[in-house]
């Protein structure tokens, strides 16, 4: 299972497409989490499961997502809500409250992964404006069993080889 994970594209709109078009074939669900700042309905977002940021003004976007993706629940949320650029403590409230697995955010820019108490958090970056590194980036998580390997990609689609993680859940 492969899960596509881009974030804060604040407008772009070849960008977002190319990023699909390139994993269609491999990722079984794309994930945005938000700030694309387009409207839910925009052919771009279609078949992306995606929230609402601070800068998206459409009302149809929810706040978070929780879904069962294969054997993993997710919770995606942009992140703006929980405070995450002064840390992931109130995000993982929530984390625990929904029972996931994995914790899919945005709204800092700055791409990483973490394990923290048996729960994956991913930030994916952005395709937009990056901080903390100059690649303009989005993430491809594939799980295995109880393994999740996480990959970054810049929006050429090149690896960015030093966020590379591998991560075993309990």
């Amino acid at each position: 299972m492969k899960v596509g994970i881009m974030s804060d594209s604040h407008g772009l709109t070849s960008e977002v497409e190319k990023i699909k078009e390139r994993h269609q074939a491999e990722v079984d669900v794309f994930i945005h989490c938000g700030d694309s700042e387009l409207e839910k309905a925009d052919s771009i977002m279609e078949g992306l499961l995606a929230v609402r940021g601070n800068c998206d003004y459409d009302a149809d976007y929810p706040d978070y997502v929780v879904e069962t993706i294969g054997d993993s629940r997710f919770l995606v949320t942009h992140g703006h809500l929980y405070n995450v650029k002064m840390t992931v403590m109130n995000l993982s409230y929530k984390a625990e409250e929904e029972q996931a697995d994995i914790i899919c955010f945005g709204h800092s820019h700055i791409a990483g992964s973490e394990m923290i108490d048996g729960r994956l958090y991913i930030n994916p970056g952005s395709i937009r404006l990056p901080r903390n590194r100059k690649e303009k980036t989005y993430a491809i998580l594939e799980l295995h069993q109880k393994e999740a390997t996480i990959q970054f990609y810049d929006d050429c689609g090149n690896l960015v080889k030093n966020l590379r993680n591998t991560y075993t859940f309990n």
